[in-house]
């Protein structure tokens, strides 16, 4: 019997994504990278300087380095990128289900940032080590309509990536009602809501938490909106200005800590 054509692109979308790489670069991101025991590890090209920079974490990885040219970099990544003579390619980390990290055991009440369409690279790295440095259990994106991992997350994310979920779903609102079953308290950010984040948590902040962050200048989408818990805002000084989406998020996550 023939397979239905939906049958048929879900295999292929399984089978294109065991096969993606993702090239890291930098001494940082590739120092964290080859330090992680989740990672698969395919190619590492460094210069002769930057692998005696990384030696130990070359050693303790246990993968033969490609030495090139500085002048030269083997690598295939974007010429501007600020490689310090070190790339890696590896595959994306698999963090499991979005259930087992949000239910998982911790010191402290969970926490877990959902992005709602934000397509900077450079803005989720740095949400990413907000989320490590306040305890966040995850930050999830959708699969499409956002910053994939790559090497400018990583490197803005200084070591974050190899540390914190970075959970994709197919859909932001069903992961939104998944966590509001297993008890979270869902909070999305909006500047024209009425309520102040801190006055939302009063009394909450032993309830496992989630805060949703829309992109700068369109915000949350109206569904993300109708599925949240409750709206909720930074309290400003003024009238005047608003904070860029990674920075919303490190003050949120530290209004919101246990």
């Amino acid at each position: 019997m023939k397979k239905p054509k939906w049958v048929i692109a879900k295999e292929q979308g399984k089978r294109a994504a065991a096969a993606e790489t993702v090239w890291l670069f930098g001494l940082h991101a590739v120092r964290d990278a080859l330090l992680n025991p989740r990672r698969e590890r395919l190619r590492l090209v460094v210069t002769q300087n930057a692998l005696a920079k990384l030696q130990d974490a070359v050693t303790i990885a246990g993968i033969e380095p490609e030495i090139c040219d500085p002048r030269k970099f083997a690598a295939p990544i974007d010429a501007g990128s600020v490689h310090q003579g070190a790339a890696l390619e590896v595959k994306p980390l698999d963090w499991g289900s979005l259930q087992d990290i949000a239910l998982g055991a911790g010191p402290e009440p969970a926490r877990i940032v959902l992005l709602d369409r934000v397509t900077d690279p450079h803005n989720v790295g740095a949400i990413l080590r907000s989320a490590e440095v306040f305890g966040a259990r995850a930050v999830v994106a959708v699969q499409r309509h956002s910053a994939p991992e790559t090497g400018a997350l990583a490197k803005t994310a200084s070591g974050a990536l190899e540390r914190q979920p970075y959970v994709r779903v197919r859909n932001l609102a069903d992961a939104m009602t998944q966590l509001q079953d297993m008890g979270y308290l869902v909070l999305g950010l909006d500047g024209e809501a009425e309520t102040g984040i801190e006055d939302a948590v009063e009394g909450l902040r032993d309830r496992p938490i989630a805060l949703v962050m829309g992109a700068e200048g369109p915000g949350l989408r109206e569904k993300s909106r109708e599925t949240c818990n409750r709206l909720v805002k930074l309290d400003a000084a003024g009238d005047f200005g608003s904070l860029n989406v990674s920075n919303a998020a490190a003050v949120a996550l530290y209004a919101v800590r246990g």
